[in-house]
């Protein structure tokens, strides 16, 4: 019980020596208040940054395997790499047949071609040659008209469907259900016009900025020399927890295709989104590391504001400390009493930090990407600051509860 009035007796004379001087405390606490703002929008970032990548990756597929040339990510050999063979379409179909009724099998063709509607052009759009099964790949579906059919694989129709970003920057206003545009040299009908999925994320595929065109199609109009087809082929598990199994029966029968001796290695790669995911987020690591270390450089000098503060408010209030101690108070007592009022500091500068944090993450997620702060990142920072005032406050406490009483009573 006497701990407990002595505590509270300790913050009612360190928040009325904050009152006292409200001028210098609000100088005090804002190197707390910056270095706050900062770990606080580092780790928002990081959330952002990752809520981010998930969405724009979003329509990839968790319970799919993309077989191409190229691995995504690929971290040294890659003139190994290069130098593969490209998977034919002959080899995609060869792997439908022998997955047939076990997991759903698509190839696609992809090329950067400039497309025009009247007036309108727009460069660089990735032209994917692809077939109805697409659909079945993607959680993106046509938001207007329709997708692929069978029929439009199989009598090579000159059809297109739209990313959300090449119909606005083609048709703007207008319903480009019906109307021809030019992809390339040949003319192309739109049947369709894809929801919008969200824009391309640090150098990744924008997937509104595509037009999905009829693999036969594309073979015919778009792919220049047949020797030069770099196949991807996507192949979806019938649920999530077969995906390990699969890639292992992939892997088996894409060798079986490709004649490839038992000692040889693998000249395919077999992605996942998992495999881009664990990168992406092994590297975030790394950066959030970096950032932290970064920004707690503005806490450590906000701590030292703090200490030296406090310095000074010791010795300004040596003669006080000398009264308390002739009536009884104990070096504990004092050495609560000033950590009590470097703590305040410490949370007053916390708290105000969250705040401007959580206006400036406000715009962040209006304007950049999504992003916002969760209760984790303000209980960190919570913990951070009072934290921050405590240890700043260590050495001024210990100074006061030091003084001798004699010494203290006589300071002017």
């Amino acid at each position: 019980m006497k701990s407990a009035l002595d505590l509270k007796g300790s913050i009612q004379i360190a928040l009325g020596a904050l009152r006292a001087n409200k001028f210098r405390g609000a100088l005090t606490t804002l190197g707390i208040i910056i270095g706050v703002v900062a770990v606080v929008l580092t780790m928002t970032a990081a959330n952002g940054l990752q809520n981010k990548f998930r969405e724009s990756f979003s329509s990839v597929g968790t319970d799919i395997l993309y077989v191409s040339r190229m691995p995504w990510v690929v971290m040294n050999d890659f003139f190994l790499y290069r130098n593969r063979p490209g998977l034919a379409l002959r080899e995609a179909d060869a792997l439908e047949a022998r997955f047939r009724g076990r997991a759903i099998v698509n190839p696609s063709l992809s090329s950067p071609r400039d497309v025009k509607y009247r007036d309108q052009t727009m460069e660089g759009v990735t032209i994917i040659g692809t077939t109805e099964k697409q659909s079945a790949m993607s959680s993106a579906q046509p938001d207007n008209g329709r997708f692929l059919l069978p029929f439009d694989v199989a009598a090579r129709g000159n059809v297109c469907v739209l990313g959300s970003e090449v119909k606005d920057g083609l048709f703007g206003s207008v319903n480009p259900i019906h109307k021809t545009m030019k992809i390339g040299r040949g003319m192309f009908r739109v049947i369709g016009v894809m929801e919008k999925q969200g824009g391309a994320f640090m150098g990744g595929p924008n997937f509104d900025r595509q037009v999905f065109v009829p693999i036969t199609t594309f073979e015919k109009t778009l792919s220049g020399n047949r020797s030069h087809e770099d196949v991807t082929i996507a192949v979806k598990a019938p649920r999530q927890e077969a995906l390990s199994d699969l890639e292992y029966a992939v892997t088996g029968e894409m060798r079986k295709i490709r004649r490839l001796r038992p000692t040889a290695t693998d000249n395919f790669s077999i992605n996942k989104l998992d495999s881009l995911v664990g990168t992406f987020n092994n590297m975030m690591g790394v950066l959030l590391l970096v950032g932290l270390i970064v920004t707690s450089i503005s806490l450590f000098v906000g701590a030292i504001g703090v200490m030296n503060i406090m310095f000074v408010t010791v010795t300004e209030r040596t003669r006080e400390i000398g009264l308390r101690k002739a009536v009884g108070a104990t070096k504990r007592s004092i050495l609560i009493q000033f950590l009590c009022e470097s703590s305040a500091i410490g949370l007053l500068g916390g708290a105000i930090g969250i705040v401007v944090a959580s206006l400036l993450t406000a715009v962040v997620n209006a304007t950049l990407m999504p992003a916002s702060i969760s209760w984790p990142i303000v209980a960190i920072a919570v913990f951070v600051s009072a934290g921050v005032g405590i240890a700043a406050g260590i050495a001024p406490a210990y100074r006061g509860a030091n003084l001798d009483p004699i010494e203290a009573l006589r300071y002017e």
